[in-house]
């Protein structure tokens, strides 16, 4: 094996810096518009021309499940970093109001987590990466005993969502009432208050919030 010329290194290195242009231009428009804006704005916002997006991403669906992996490993080191929180209950309710705030204020990532199409490897890519420690945060929070015993893990992707939603109705006017909401919830999840009512309809399982989220890919594509 011949040892690298000298000009191939600036060369990887233009591309990897295109690569993450790219990326950072992509979570940017997807952000503000969602999934639905092609290469071409994709390659607009990041200043290179769409045969450079080409060359780094082999369609859109290459470009999006790149920046879907990237988007559940930041999501993945907030769930990390409420595990180091020594008060169990305070881990679990600041990770469920960051984890609002990431939704409500990103329309691409919510269509990533929750619409996007889970044919493939994705949602089971959320599911290795997320659920150990969505599940490891609720256990410890129910084993203070000051979360109640009968919430379960996949209740929180849809507590976010129900969240996420009503920032999204409401953002021409008040933007933050999801706060307002998760408050409201917060009392509802703690076991400290008198008078608990139970819950009338059981959990999902994970199979169960699979089949939700696959339909819902096909109903929007």
């Amino acid at each position: 094996m011949r040892p690298p010329r000298q000009d191939d290194r600036p060369l990887r290195r233009d591309a990897e810096k295109n690569r993450q242009r790219i990326l950072i231009a992509a979570a940017d428009v997807f952000t503000q518009r969602g999934l639905d804006v092609s290469l071409d704005e994709v390659a607009r916002h990041a200043g290179v021309g769409v045969g450079t997006v080409y060359r780094r991403f082999a369609d859109k669906e290459d470009l999006v499940r790149a920046l879907f992996t990237e988007r559940v490993d930041e999501i993945a080191a907030l769930a990390e970093r409420a595990l180091d929180e020594p008060d169990a209950t305070l881990a679990l309710l600041s990770y469920l109001e960051q984890m609002t705030a990431a939704m409500a204020g990103d329309v691409g990532l919510r269509q990533l987590l929750m619409f996007g199409n889970c044919a493939g490897d994705r949602f089971s890519y959320v599911r290795q990466r997320m659920a150990p420690l969505v599940g490891a945060l609720l256990k410890r929070a129910q084993d203070s005993g000051q979360v109640r015993g009968d919430l379960a893990s996949t209740d929180l992707p849809f507590i976010v969502l129900m969240l996420s939603m009503a920032a999204e109705y409401a953002q021409d006017f008040k933007p933050e009432v999801w706060r307002r909401y998760l408050t409201l919830l917060i009392d509802g999840m703690l076991a400290t208050r008198a008078g608990i009512t139970p819950l009338p309809v059981p959990p999902l399982d994970t199979n169960e919030m699979e089949m939700i989220m696959r339909q819902r890919a096909r109903k929007q594509h």
